[in-house]
């Protein structure tokens, strides 16, 4: 990475030979391995500290040289990553009565997002013609055929953007209506690699078929009367199975998903304990590329764990203080 960074301004000072220069530094910082610099870490603060930098040099990189697939996938997941990690997802361990400064973050949170999914559909949309709009003019399906494996993380981090700017503020009626397209383009990368990042899409199946309202999954299903969602919630179970699976058990966040996404809804707290337990078993070094996200995923583990009783209305075991004063 130093010697990155020694090179960088040579790419701008010298514009004969920019482009080529610029391509190699490119081609170095997106190739095989050159994101574990990051997510090998075990120390969030410190790459939460050093990725806004990295963002915006990344970002530099690809102004010179726009049509470069590797700097626009970094990139725009990059934005993605560090604005569920480091901006949401650390404003939800602040006490409920910071509104302001959760809103804040989360407001924060949603515009990363979306500058993530732009630079993503850039990307897609200069391999495949027509990619832009394509949802709105109906022949999506059409060039989701054209697609390949190698378009699998572009997809999955396009529709994660997607999906969690919207989950920010469900009133956004702009992105609402786009569910069904990032879904499809979940579905795509599922169909060229269901193993994709060690079960990341099944995780992704999980926290998406258990947040959606179950009018859009009856939509989706084509049932526009019945009442019966049995299904979906096999779906959930199914994919949780393999997100396991997949991950070898080498992963705390489907755990964490699960407990979250599932058994606080249903209230179950047995359920979520044991799966909050054994995200934190989870051993950060037996997968030295993930280390970062297993130490995030065992830290919202914790959390939810201590805080509990703001979830559940009755937790085993634990007795009420019950006073009549109160009643």
């Amino acid at each position: 990475m130093l010697i990155m960074l020694i090179f960088l301004p040579v790419v701008f000072v010298l514009p004969g030979c920019s482009t080529f220069i610029n391509n190699q530094v490119a081609n170095a910082l997106t190739g095989d391995g050159s994101s574990e610099v990051f997510t090998g870490d075990s120390d969030p603060e410190l790459v939460g500290d050093a990725l806004p930098f990295a963002i915006k040099m990344y970002e530099a990189l690809l102004s010179s040289n726009p049509g470069h697939q590797g700097l626009i996938l970094t990139t725009g997941s990059m934005f993605v990553m560090y604005a569920n990690a480091f901006v949401q997802g650390p404003s939800e361990f602040l006490p409920r009565n910071l509104f302001l400064e959760r809103q804040e973050a989360a407001e924060r949170a949603k515009k990363l997002y979306l500058r993530g999914l732009d630079i993503l559909y850039g990307g897609l949309g200069r391999k495949y013609r027509g990619f832009d709009g394509a949802f709105q003019r109906g022949n999506l399906p059409q060039i989701l055929a054209k697609m390949k494996k190698a378009d699998v993380p572009s997809l999955y981090w396009a529709a994660a953007a997607g999906l969690s700017a919207y989950g920010i503020n469900p009133l956004d009626m702009d992105l609402g209506v786009r569910i069904s397209e990032f879904l499809a383009l979940i579905d795509r990368a599922y169909e060229l690699n269901p193993g994709f990042n060690y079960g990341s899409l099944d995780d992704f199946y999980v926290i998406f078929y258990s947040s959606v309202p179950e009018s859009f999954i009856l939509k989706e299903q084509g049932c526009v009367d019945c009442r019966n969602v049995d299904d979906t919630k096999v779906k959930i179970e199914t994919h949780f199975r393999r997100a396991l699976e997949k991950s070898g058990g080498k992963l705390a966040g489907p755990y964490v998903s699960y407990a979250e996404k599932v058994s606080i809804p249903g209230q179950d707290y047995d359920t979520f304990k044991i799966y909050l337990d054994a995200a934190l078993a989870v051993d950060i070094d037996a997968d030295p590329a993930n280390r970062l996200v297993n130490v995030i995923s065992q830290r919202k583990a914790r959390y939810l764990l201590d805080s509990a009783a703001n979830y559940f209305i009755v937790i085993p075991g634990e007795e009420w203080d019950y006073d009549e004063d109160d009643y």
